[in-house]
Formats: structure tokens, sequence, C-alpha cells
């Protein structure tokens, strides 16, 4: 595992995690939202809008973590290890991810994970634009459900998708935008720390403002 430098790592002397409050919507409670989740996760599971995708998945990767998340993290598309697994981000850059959580006092049970293509691109490349705009109202669906407060986009693809803008990441990190109800902020793609280490520092620095705003003191 990718080991964080000291400027992610969580203080020794911090507790381990913290409870996160579930967002609250009038009418809406956790079970009704697994059951619209488990519906939506059969609907993409027989999805083969993109022939391409479908024909080379294992399965597809439908998402992880609390129904009633305060939080989203919204990545890119599945690797291999997610493939395999039909769970998003549980690969080196997914571990990295973790530990990135909890470096934030929280837990990844506690927040949502998902990514906005359901089946890996072949050999791991960015997804076309028609995949992404056939896999948009999957993801769009899914966070109508689970109605986050926050999401945080993880890299280009996800901030595009999310956004729908054009501008570089570096651009649109440090900066809030607005997504239906929930406030979202863009960072590097965790991969992206695999390649680049010196980046870890900026996406903590995004992880500050992140949790300040949340309420979460680091």
């Amino acid at each position: 595992m990718t080991h964080l430098p000291k400027a992610i790592a969580r203080p020794s002397s911090a507790p381990s995690t913290l409870p996160v409050e579930s967002t609250t919507v009038p009418g809406v409670d956790a079970a009704d939202r697994v059951a619209s989740l488990s519906v939506l996760a059969h609907e993409v599971a027989r999805c083969t809008r993109c022939a391409d995708l479908a024909s080379h998945r294992t399965q597809t990767v439908f998402g992880v973590g609390r129904a009633d998340a305060r939080i989203c993290f919204l990545g890119e598309a599945p690797g291999a290890d997610e493939d395999a697994s039909g769970e998003p981000f549980v690969g080196r850059a997914g571990q990295l991810l973790t530990k990135i959580i909890e470096a934030c006092r929280l837990r990844r049970e506690d927040v949502y994970i998902l990514n906005v293509l359901k089946c890996r691109p072949p050999e791991n490349r960015t997804p076309e634009p028609d995949e992404v705009d056939h896999c948009r109202g999957f993801f769009e669906r899914q966070l109508a459900i689970i109605a986050p407060d926050y999401i945080c986009c993880l890299g280009t693809t996800a901030a595009h998708a999310l956004l729908q803008s054009t501008e570089p990441i570096g651009r649109l990190r440090k900066r809030w935008f607005a997504y239906r109800s929930a406030k979202v902020i863009c960072t590097y793609h965790p991969s992206y720390l695999l390649r680049t280490p010196s980046a870890k520092r900026d996406v903590w620095d995004d992880m500050k403002l992140l949790m300040a705003d949340m309420g979460v003191e680091l």
C-alpha cells in the first residue's frame, strides 16, 4: 500500500474516526434509498448501450457505501481490480482513497463511492464522451437517490461529467460548485497521486477545505 506523506496522514493523537451524520430528506428513509439503489443497480447490470464496454466487462461496478451518506466521492471508471470485484476503488488507487478518507477522520463505510462509468474501459483508457453520456442517467440517478450534502469529484473526468465543464482540474480546485442541493469540490484522482506523489499535498489542502465546511475538525 502507498504510504501517505505527513501532510495527508491522520494525526496519531486524533480519534481514528468521527461519526458522520447522514443526509435527512423528509419522507425518504435509508431503507427506501437502499431499495431504489438496488433497482437501479439491476438496471445498470443489464445495460449494453456501450457495446464495446459491455462485451469486455466481467461485471458492472455500481457503487458502495451508505445510501444516506452525507458525502459522495465520484471517480472516473472501474479498473481491472474493480471489474473483477464489482466494487469501486479497491485497487492501489482505491487503497489510497481509503487512506485519504481515514485521514479526514471519516470511515469508508460511512461515505458513498461511485464512478461516472459503470464498466471498465479497455486498457483503462479515458472514457469517451458518448460513454459518459450513456452513463449520465445512471450516476445522476444515484446521486438523486442518495441526495448528499457534498460531492467530491476525483479527477478531470468526474469533474467535467458532473459539472459539464471543460476547465482543467487544476483550475477547478479550491472552488465550490453546486449540483442540485449538494456542494461540490474537485481534486486530483488518487491514480494521479500514485504517478505524482508531490500532488498529495494539494489533495490534502482540498480535503481540509472540504472537512472545514462539513464541520469536521482535523
